[in-house]
């Protein structure tokens, strides 16, 4: 049964439509870590078993002939990788570590005759660990165990950390852009009610004073005195 190294991963988003209402474009990336470290390595089953030092064995190329895959063991821990498993649980590991010849950190095979001291560091069920151990050359078998990696730890807890407040800080970014949006939209609604309301009902003119109607304009009348005629007696 094999774990994984990593917990990292992507939060898929929708894409924008036309007239839609913008979303929030969030690439969360998932934590690489557990909050509580320490706590998950000391407390978990399988952290407790494959802390205690136990049998490994070299799992690759396992039906090539013995000399091959001693051949092919020694190069990949030049190359700087390898495969084991821990014989008792039968959890399989994929070891990568530094392969300078300056830095015998990684693998060391001038520290013991006939061995191969591996160090590998990586992040196993969201906790950084650290298999430390060795393996035969010749029966390709050996010993190893997992350590808590404090260091790596401490960093990445560092990283989990500010990515949480970065994430935190984008979303109240967002929130306060949607708050000053619907306040907005608020604004021009009761805007365009107040507009409305008056087109409907437009203001009366004020009076100062009682006037005639007068339906058509009236003209002047001129009256022409009549001439006065002869008295016939």
């Amino acid at each position: 049964m094999s774990d994984p190294a990593s917990l990292a991963g992507m939060l898929p988003f929708d894409s924008i439509g036309l007239y839609e209402q913008p979303k929030p474009r969030f690439i969360f990336k998932m934590p690489r870590v557990v909050p509580d470290q320490k706590a998950k390595f000391e407390s978990d089953d399988l952290f407790k078993r494959l802390s205690r030092e136990s049998e490994v064995r070299y799992t690759g190329y396992r039906d090539r002939p013995p000399e091959e895959r001693q051949m092919r063991f020694t190069s990949g821990c030049r190359e700087g990788h390898t495969e084991i498993a821990f014989t008792a649980t039968g959890t399989n590991l994929q070891l990568v570590f530094d392969h300078s010849p300056y830095n015998n950190r990684g693998c060391d095979f001038q520290k013991e005759n006939g061995k191969a001291h591996i160090v590998s560091r990586f992040i196993m069920n969201g906790v950084c660990v650290r298999w430390r151990g060795w393996i035969d050359l010749e029966r390709l078998d050996g010993a190893g165990c997992l350590e808590l990696d404090e260091e790596r730890a401490a960093i990445e807890d560092a990283a989990l950390r500010d990515q949480i407040e970065r994430y935190n800080q984008r979303l109240r970014d967002f929130e306060d852009k949607q708050r000053a949006y619907r306040e907005h939209g608020e604004e021009m609604r009761a805007h365009s009610q107040v507009h409305g309301v008056q087109r409907c009902h437009p203001p009366r003119q004020p009076t100062h004073g009682a006037h005639p109607a007068h339906p058509h304009p009236t003209h002047p009348v001129h009256i022409k005195p009549h001439s006065q005629g002869a008295l016939i007696s």
